[in-house]
């Protein structure tokens, strides 16, 4: 299948399973072994993930598998706005014939997954990911993107004998495009008051206790929280309805691992209405 976003351009998508509908922006397709893998695999990442969650819900929902954040970084948007993201949601809804439907989205992902929620009454079941549905840091990620595009812009050599997990040491390896649209998003939600929301679906959202990084001056001198705000203001998160999971001893990249997050959806997302 294939679904045209608000750009014109199409992106592929997979459908595997019955039952609900679930979409899930992830790339479906197993990954090939190299040095590409192996990069993933030693920064805590997991070169399968997505073909490693379709597989392991696909006995239980109709997935919509699309892959999101690789066809942005193959077709870079020039106006990445959340209304646009969710819009192109929807789209792959519609290619897909699905009406209503649950979301898991991780990190950047999870983020636009709320704005899909208050955006759109076709969203039944929440799960947010690696970002906190309030608190979020959205401020620090603007400062994170907007320092990668500079680099972007003005490339440095890569640095020398880096160790996996030093993102602050890391240097971007993306284009001014790609990085840029993702500036465009960030700047976007600056204003955007996440305390005020208020959802009406079933939500649920994870994070790993340790889920923070540390940025030098490099980056802008920031931290991007994402345990913390889970942490402190569990009960006024809890409040507004989310479930709230903490993940003890995990990172952001451990957090996303099939095998952590298969679990937590198969025991959690329910049938949509």
């Amino acid at each position: 299948m294939i679904a045209t976003l608000h750009d014109g351009a199409e992106i592929e998508i997979e459908a595997h399973g019955d039952g609900p509908a679930l979409l899930l922006p992830v790339n479906a397709k197993p990954a090939e072994d190299g040095p590409a893998a192996e990069a993933m695999w030693a920064w805590g990442g997991e070169p399968d993930l997505g073909f490693n969650l379709v597989n392991g819900l696909k006995g239980q929902f109709r997935v919509i598998a699309f892959d999101y954040e690789g066809h942005c970084l193959a077709v870079p948007k020039r106006d990445l706005t959340p209304e646009n993201v969710v819009n192109d949601f929807l789209a792959v809804a519609d290619a897909a014939q699905v009406e209503s439907f649950a979301y898991y989205g991780y990190s950047w992902l999870a983020m636009v997954g709320l704005q899909l929620a208050i955006r759109s009454d076709r969203l039944k079941n929440l799960v947010m990911g690696g970002y906190p549905p309030i608190y979020g840091p959205y401020r620090e990620m603007l400062v994170v993107t907007e320092t990668a595009w500079e680099y972007a812009r003005n490339p440095e050599p890569p640095a020398e004998n880096l160790t996996p997990g030093d993102w602050d040491s890391a240097t971007p390896s993306a284009n001014p495009e790609q990085v840029g649209q993702f500036m465009v998003l960030y700047q976007e939600l600056q204003e955007f008051d996440d305390r005020a929301v208020v959802l009406d679906i079933p939500s649920l959202c994870f994070a790993g206790s340790d889920d923070a990084i540390v940025y030098g001056d490099k980056w802008g001198g920031v931290t991007v929280d994402i345990a913390g705000p889970l942490l402190r203001n569990r009960d006024e998160i809890v409040a507004k309805g989310w479930e709230v999971r903490v993940l003890d001893g995990l990172d952001h990249m451990s957090a996303m691992r099939s095998e952590v997050v298969l679990p937590i959806l198969t025991g959690w997302v329910g049938p949509q209405g």
